[in-house]
């Protein structure tokens, strides 16, 4: 079927209303919590909330497929930041923000300026999803494509996410700083791997009319990654541990290259 207007529309308030009832859930988390934390573990599950919401408009076969493959990214994502994050204190980026708010009114901050926030992002984003849900063109050879980018993209993040694991866990290399694996071709392994997921759901719904057009969200979610939230705000951090900036010059930001020789 041609892109449907009307369906459009309904996708647009159902993954709007999975959004609103996600952030509902954060802000009460984070409250019970005490940590704005908590919001980077949901991030992830936003799109899966999403992409299981868009079925009610739509249970076809790119919509189901886009459903599955933002699911299994997401809840991926949000198990692997929940362990890590369990037991731990604010996370310092957070603090730093909420430093100079009031305490009486750090929870308002909070909701709007983090929640209310990202769940708006989440939802821009996830137009491949929520425009898909608008057409029932089959699946054809483009959106295997598609899976197959997300497929690099899940296995790049997640082996990244275990290395840095096992790194950590072992007490010799505490103060270290990690430049094996994947860490010694990037900085970010599992920032790229979040960006090359988001190209390949792209590609999926890129194959059906006017799914092209939301090349927008996966430049956007490489944008935020890069410059925004994800590698210059951690590297603002990362840059005072001794040996980083060495590590800087020898290993490549974003996109996986062979490791610099270090020059004496």
């Amino acid at each position: 079927m041609p892109f449907d207007a009307g369906r459009f529309g309904l996708a647009l308030l159902v993954s709007a209303l999975a959004v609103v009832v996600l952030v509902a859930v954060t802000a009460w988390w984070s409250h019970r919590a005490g940590k704005v934390a908590v919001v980077d573990v949901v991030w992830g599950l936003f799109f899966a909330a999403i992409g299981c919401s868009l079925l009610v408009v739509n249970p076809g076969a790119r919509a189901l497929l886009l459903a599955v493959l933002a699911t299994v990214w997401g809840v991926r994502l949000a198990t692997h930041l929940w362990a890590r994050a369990r037991g731990h204190e604010e996370d310092f980026r957070y603090a730093a923000m909420l430093a100079s708010v009031p305490p009486e009114r750090r929870f308002a901050y909070a909701v709007k300026r983090f929640f209310v926030t990202q769940g708006v992002i989440a939802w821009i984003i996830a137009m491949p999803l929520t425009v898909a849900a608008a057409t029932n063109r089959p699946v054809g050879v483009v959106a295997w494509l598609g899976v197959a980018v997300w497929a690099i993209g899940l296995g790049f993040e997640a082996l990244g996410d275990a290395q840095l694991r096992r790194f950590k866990a072992d007490p010799a290399n505490k103060g270290k700083i990690m430049d094996r694996g994947l860490w010694s071709w990037t900085r970010h392994p599992n920032y790229f791997g979040d960006a090359t997921v988001w190209w390949g759901l792209f590609l999926v719904s890129a194959e059906a009319w006017p799914g092209i057009l939301t090349v927008l969200s996966p430049l956007a979610m490489t944008y935020f990654l890069v410059f925004r939230t994800g590698a210059r705000l951690l590297e603002k951090e990362m840059a005072k541990r001794p040996g980083y900036r060495e590590y800087m010059e020898r290993t490549s930001g974003f996109f996986p290259l062979p490791p610099r020789r270090r020059t004496p």
